[in-house]
């Protein structure tokens, strides 16, 4: 029998790389709440007509990487491979219309069938926050100083550089296409299979190409400044000074874009060279057409995702676990004492590990391993005193402490 193995572009969170997870979604979650941002979560899977609405059916995401799959009643259904759009949906099949502004914060696992690299397997973690029914500048700013809070949290805001472009109005957008479309034709044969074959259908795709002739092409692109309508350089330059107002630093980069439609005015990344290639640690945008694609009433939006694990790379040292105290049972009495006391320990909030069996050598070798900050010995001894012995395991010294005032004597330990 072959020996089991995790699927590949799967991992298990075991131990500190867990611990590093449920920490960074901790300290997102906190930060967003702060910001009035409420839990949600919406199914792992959808049907795929949800995906092939919002991603396009040209982009590689649909093309390449989605899980779908048809279940026992026939229906098409994919495992989500971006969080956006489940809450898209939700706001269209919910009626959560009825609520806007909508703010939420989420945070899961996603699937897309690419290349295992660092930083991105083929079962993932984001966090996200999306603000639905804000069309004003003030969103975007807000989502961004958002992003920025929470890797400040975290310890890294000063290790990553905040990238800001703008995609315009549609008017905008139209002109803009046509120049990219006249200028790559003029250059089709340098370009890679990939990118000619964007170039017919989202030419905008083309100046996210990572093939290194492409990008010798790309550098001579026309730039989207150069074809902002009115309306879409006064949202952006009213971007660019809540920014400036609030302190958050950023960097202009012509070439960052989305190629979908339905996105709209802001485009950011925060972006770090801690991580090689996989520069992108936070990324987002406005996507104002997003629900009206759906087949919804037109709804503006912006939001952002980010993955947990690089974040969890970025991080560095690893999370240490809460030291527990170790109760060492000794006989069949003291066993059973260690079990009250655990219950009443850790209902006082102390982090409690029993030593089950084997008596003290054992246990406090069990402690030590743990690197427990302290050994609560329980033996007949000590029952007939009404006491027990704690052995502070840094320093080695022992206290006899009664029974009733064991919570408070290890209070030092929480």
């Amino acid at each position: 029998m072959a020996k089991l193995q995790p699927v590949r572009g799967t991992h298990d969170l075991i131990g500190d790389e867990a611990r590093a997870h449920l920490a960074i979604v901790a300290a997102a979650r906190e930060v967003a709440d702060r910001y009035g941002y409420g839990p949600m979560s919406t199914p792992i899977f959808e049907f795929t007509d949800v995906f092939q609405r919002t991603l396009g059916d040209t982009s590689d995401i649909v093309t390449k990487e989605m899980y779908t799959f048809e279940d026992k009643g026939g229906d098409s259904l994919t495992l989500r491979p971006e969080g956006t759009a489940g809450i898209a949906r939700a706001v269209i099949s919910g009626g959560l219309r009825n609520e806007l502004p909508f703010k939420c914060f989420y945070n899961g696992p996603m699937f897309r069938h690419e290349r295992p690299q660092k930083g991105r397997l083929r079962q993932f973690h984001q966090i996200g926050v999306e603000l639905i029914g804000v069309a004003e500048a003030s969103g975007d700013v807000e989502a961004i100083a958002l992003g920025a809070d929470i890797l400040d949290a975290l310890g890294i805001l000063s290790a990553t550089t905040l990238e800001l472009n703008t995609l315009g109005d549609g008017e905008s957008r139209a002109a803009y296409r046509d120049a990219l479309v006249e200028y790559f034709t003029g250059h089709v044969d340098k370009l890679s299979d990939d990118s000619r074959e964007r170039l017919q259908r989202n030419p905008l795709r083309i100046l996210d190409s990572k093939n290194e002739g492409d990008r010798a092409v790309i550098t001579g692109a026309p730039v989207f400044d150069d074809y902002l309508s009115d309306d879409a350089r006064a949202f952006f330059d009213a971007v660019r000074a809540g920014l400036d107002t609030i302190g958050v630093a950023y960097t202009l980069n012509p070439r960052l874009v989305r190629g979908l439609d339905y996105y709209s005015h802001t485009a950011f990344e925060f972006t770090t060279e801690a991580l090689g290639a996989q520069g992108t640690v936070l990324a987002g945008g406005r996507y104002d057409g997003l629900i009206e694609t759906m087949g919804g009433p037109a709804t503006p939006g912006v939001g952002w995702a980010a993955g947990v694990e690089r974040l969890a790379m970025m991080l560095g040292a690893s999370v240490p676990p809460t030291r527990a105290v170790a109760l060492i049972g000794m006989g069949e009495d003291g066993e059973r004492e260690t079990m009250r006391l655990a219950r009443d320990l850790r209902r006082a909030g102390l982090t409690v590990e029993l030593l089950y069996k084997g008596g003290v050598k054992r246990g406090l070798k069990r402690a030590d391993r743990i690197n427990a900050a302290a050994a609560v010995l329980i033996g007949d001894d000590e029952l007939a005193k009404g006491a027990v012995t704690v052995r502070n395991l840094d320093s080695g010294e022992q206290t006899d402490v009664a029974i009733a005032d064991l919570t408070d004597h290890l209070a030092a330990y929480r």
